[in-house]
């Protein structure tokens, strides 16, 4: 599959199938992560793995969004660790995480896996449930796995603005 491909076929999950993840697959998942870049190659995010029942349980605790994927990745950014913009004071640790999470759902898709990025969850009862260590701040949750046969695209998916709306040239 080409890039092009690639970013064309993957969408949303929300429905996958009864069916567990390989561990070579999620190894290649988690080195996506691992591997994306980061502002000064600061690294500053930790990726949590909640496969196990009693994880994926605590995961419905804070969120209605896990959609009973056998893999929950939780990413969680590192303010402390982070790249600090100069000009601007803004800290990198959130947009570290994103690309490392775009990374790991494109590194799904080529693996025949589905993901949906999950922001709608209570992170301060995630850092309280999962025992976080100070300064570990969850982001993004991940849920993955094969998607159901009857999953498909939510009706906006394939709705895009016009490239020239969202372009311009200075």
């Amino acid at each position: 599959m080409t890039y092009q491909q690639l970013i064309r076929a993957r969408f949303s999950a929300r429905k996958f199938a009864d069916r567990p993840v390989e561990p070579e697959k999620l190894e290649r998942i988690l080195e996506a992560g691992r591997l994306a870049p980061t502002a000064k190659d600061l690294q500053p995010l930790r990726i949590y793995l909640l496969q196990s029942e009693e994880a994926r349980q605590k995961a419905k605790e804070v969120t209605q969004c896990t959609f009973d994927a056998p893999v929950i990745l939780m990413i969680c950014g590192l303010p402390g660790e982070a790249w600090v913009n100069p000009f601007t004071g803004h800290n990198g640790a959130d947009i570290d995480v994103a690309i490392a999470t775009t990374h790991m759902m494109l590194a799904a898709t080529d693996e025949g896996l589905g993901s949906t990025w999950v922001g709608w969850f209570d992170t301060e009862r995630a850092k309280a449930i999962f025992s976080l260590p100070e300064g570990v701040e969850p982001r993004a949750m991940l849920p993955l796995g094969y998607i159901a046969d009857d999953c498909k695209p939510a009706p906006k998916h394939e709705i895009r603005k016009p490239l020239d709306t969202l372009v311009t040239e200075l």
